[in-house]
């Protein structure tokens, strides 16, 4: 049997390869080339070598969107760990009726990125509308309506993974802390959260390049407005290749860059956290 998989290997992983390949790798390389290029179709692209990269420079709506997704990742990454973190410490306490909890605190991520977006547009602006305000009334109104949309729909999916952390965690840790006892904020901050960098260094990935890349939302809730002021950068890039005519290959530029940006905070932030844990 295993004499037949070593032989036969290759016929299972054709298709996987093939699928990386027409899906990822010939798009991206298109991709690539076309930033360097003009175009309205692919079919008539003109190389223009860094025309493009450097009209992206000068573009002030790319520079405000790059440093509001900023703003919004640092804000998101720190919201929501930490609620995710303190939901799961009170769900792996063994009180009657967790399983429901943690059912009802993971429903919102089944929910589509879109129909999140008009949901949670009908009730802020429903309550926003008390103060003679909308969600588009400035950049910083759409910019927590986001933020509010976000926690809840990613801090039960966070709190699952974190939850999954702190059972792997040895209960003789906390029995020989406790015998030498040791208070509760030591056992917190000696045991569990060393033991859970783990799971740490996963959700804060996942929070990271979510917040980063998120467009869905931000279409449905502001769709950018006030004018582009509350732009994430994928909308950004959108809107851009779409919506301004003879800026394809600014746009195509710019979905570079936001690769390059996504990737390298990705790298960075695995590093950081993978030492943590060979520390611990």
């Amino acid at each position: 049997m295993q004499k037949s998989i070593r032989r036969y290997w290759p016929v299972f992983l054709l298709p996987t390869v093939l699928a990386f390949l027409i899906g990822f790798v010939i798009p991206f390389i298109s991709g690539i080339a076309l930033s360097f290029s003009e175009f309205t179709t692919i079919t008539d692209a003109s190389f223009v070598g860094l025309k493009n990269y450097l009209r992206l420079a000068g573009d002030s709506s790319f520079i405000h969107s790059l440093w509001f997704t900023a703003l919004f990742t640092v804000v998101n990454v720190i919201l929501i760990n930490v609620f995710a973190y303190a939901v799961a410490l009170l769900l792996t306490k063994g009180f009657r009726g967790t399983n429901i909890f943690r059912t009802v605190f993971f429903m919102p991520n089944l929910i589509g990125g879109i129909v999140l977006g008009y949901i949670w547009q009908l009730i802020l602006n429903g309550i926003l509308a008390n103060f003679s305000r909308t969600l588009t009334y400035t950049a910083w109104y759409g910019f927590w309506g986001l933020t509010v949309l976000m926690c809840w729909q990613q801090i039960g999916y966070m709190m699952i993974i974190y939850i999954a952390g702190l059972q792997a965690i040895p209960t003789d840790l906390y029995e020989a802390a406790y015998m030498d006892g040791a208070s509760a904020s030591q056992v917190l901050f000696r045991i569990t959260l060393p033991m859970s960098m783990p799971a740490i260094t996963i959700c804060t990935f996942l929070t990271l390049t979510n917040s980063f890349k998120l467009f869905d939302q931000n279409l449905a809730l502001t769709a950018g407005q006030p004018s582009d002021m509350s732009e994430l950068l994928a909308l950004n890039i959108y809107n851009t290749f779409y919506g301004r005519t003879g800026w394809e290959g600014v746009g195509q530029a710019k979905a570079v860059i936001f690769f390059i940006l996504v990737g390298a905070l990705s790298v960075l932030q695995n590093v950081l956290t993978r030492r943590k844990e060979v520390q611990q």
